[in-house]
């Protein structure tokens, strides 16, 4: 009973966001595999990150299970409010990722995992936007969470695609995230730019921002066999601007304590990571070696960072949760 009273507590303290963790992990874990494959970097680094992102993901769902068994209005509630409905998309977003995670080890299930996220993703953003084409949709939650449903989630499935051979099917799932990007970009930048400041619930959210550009580079390596052209330089080089964007902001970002949406950042560094890997493969510069390494270096050091933040949130938590409580 008191394992049970514990689980309830927890579980309707737990949102969609934190799903964010896994992107960020397993992001990170594919940039190292592709690191241990063509440059001989140690191959278990790679590994070790991709099967913590599948340990969080799998506990993650099993508090999402467990949410929608005690405090199923909360799940309700959270899918129909404007903005936290874009942070459930990122549950099939993640499912889509751990099918990749998995593939080298568990092909036939990976593949299971792979077309249950990607069938989920396409009705749930079916039904969302759908939702949303009605002209009732309200300005002030018009942020960088738009791009989870649509852009995030298609570039995902694109990569996934790539990893399993499917790259005319990722092409179809690449455009489907390009162009709902390119659509998105404009009324979000006007939002951000001068329909008021955003409160510190939503500040956060910018971090997503930083990914469009980041992750459509690495889902169009993925079907384009990991080959650097003009097209990719350009995805990339727009990612760097939005990267420059967000560290000129990080003063505004950190007026507030850590907490797990502070992962929003993590994918499209991640991202970042394995662009900066590529780039160096095929370019015979030595600035541009030199900085395929320092971004190397950099995009490991945030998710780092945010590994460690993240371990002293926990245990923060965790004493707290177990701590006995004052009697007055």
């Amino acid at each position: 009973m008191i394992l049970i009273n514990k689980l309830k507590k927890i579980s309707s303290q737990f949102t969609s966001g934190y799903f964010g963790v896994v992107l960020g992990m397993i992001g990170t874990g594919m940039a190292w595999r592709y690191a241990a494959k063509e440059h001989q970097y140690p191959a278990y680094i790679g590994e070790i990150f991709i099967g913590v992102g599948c340990l969080v993901w799998l506990t993650l769902t099993l508090f999402l299970l467990s949410k929608g068994l005690f405090h199923r209005q909360s799940i309700l509630d959270e899918i129909k409010h404007p903005v936290a409905s874009g942070f459930t998309s990122l549950f099939p977003a993640t499912t889509v990722l751990v099918s990749i995670g998995l593939n080298p080890y568990l092909p036939f299930f990976s593949l299971i995992l792979f077309s249950l996220g990607a069938v989920a993703q396409l009705a749930y953003s079916s039904w969302l936007i759908g939702s949303q084409w009605k002209g009732e949709y309200p300005k002030i939650a018009t942020t960088p969470v738009l791009y989870l449903p649509t852009v995030a989630n298609n570039f995902i499935c694109a990569m996934a695609c790539g990893a399993f051979g499917f790259n005319d099917l990722g092409i179809l799932f690449f455009g489907a995230g390009v162009f709902s990007w390119l659509s998105l970009e404009p009324t979000i930048l006007k939002r951000i730019r001068s329909d008021g400041l955003m409160d510190e619930k939503s500040r956060l959210s910018f971090g997503i921002q930083l990914a469009p550009a980041l992750v459509a580079c690495s889902a169009y390596l993925a079907i384009n066999d990991n080959h650097i052209d003009f097209f990719a330089k350009m995805l990339l080089g727009y990612g760097l601007l939005q990267l420059l964007f967000m560290l000129r902001l990080i003063p505004w970002f950190v007026k507030q304590p850590f907490s797990l949406p502070f992962w929003s950042f993590s994918f499209g560094v991640s991202a970042l990571a394995k662009a900066s890997l590529n780039m160096s493969m095929t370019s015979t510069s030595d600035f541009m070696q030199l900085l395929s390494t320092a971004l190397f270096i950099f995009a490991n050091a945030v998710i780092l960072l945010l590994i460690w933040h993240s371990l002293l949130w926990f245990f923060k938590g965790l004493k707290q949760l177990y701590s006995p409580s004052k009697v007055v």
